[in-house]
């Protein structure tokens, strides 16, 4: 269950009309492989996000039918780099604040610091708590392969055009000083 939950209909008529370049990617928590699947390939997704429990073996199983998977791993108090290594077949790895009793969308950042220096050695999503006001900053810390924002660019539960052009704006400005 989430606020963000869409209908099958809903996610192929969302898909249809995206413009050229831009990838679709569907997020599910503890879905069985065959209904990722199903909905990657029927929709059509470009990626899948599995957010749950997921053992690494379903990575595999979605790989062998062509499917992208990106992995989320929760992040508390400290970063496992052996969970991290279990799920390595990801396409990438997506970091996001351990919340209890919540699959991910809490708009709550973990301390990035934890992380430094993996970027290194997997292709790292960050996600969780980020803002136009701290995404650089997150950036000049982990260097990720890709960040992820949902929650920090929303005004009352709905996106907010200016906080997404600043967010953009923030992260161009970041990579133009590399």
């Amino acid at each position: 269950e989430s606020r963000r939950r869409v209908t099958v209909a809903q996610a192929a008529r969302i898909v249809a009309a995206l413009p050229l370049f831009v990838s679709a990617v569907g997020v599910f928590v503890d879905a069985p492989a065959d209904e990722v699947l199903s909905l990657a390939h029927g929709v059509p997704l470009d990626a899948v996000q599995l957010h749950g429990e997921e053992p690494p073996e379903m990575i595999e199983v979605l790989r062998a039918q062509g499917v992208r998977v990106l992995k989320a791993v929760k992040v508390g108090e400290s970063v496992d780099s052996a969970e991290l290594q279990r799920y390595r077949a990801a396409s990438a790895l997506m970091l996001d604040t351990r919340v209890d009793g919540l699959a991910g969308g809490s708009g709550r950042a973990f301390d990035w610091n934890l992380a430094r220096g993996m970027s290194e050695r997997f292709a790292l999503i960050l996600s969780g708590g980020l803002t136009p006001e701290n995404v650089t900053q997150a950036l000049d810390i982990l260097r990720p392969f890709g960040v992820d924002v949902s929650s920090g660019v929303e005004t009352d539960g709905q996106k907010d055009p200016e906080k997404i052009r600043n967010f953009i704006k923030q992260v161009r400005r970041w990579e133009s000083a590399q």
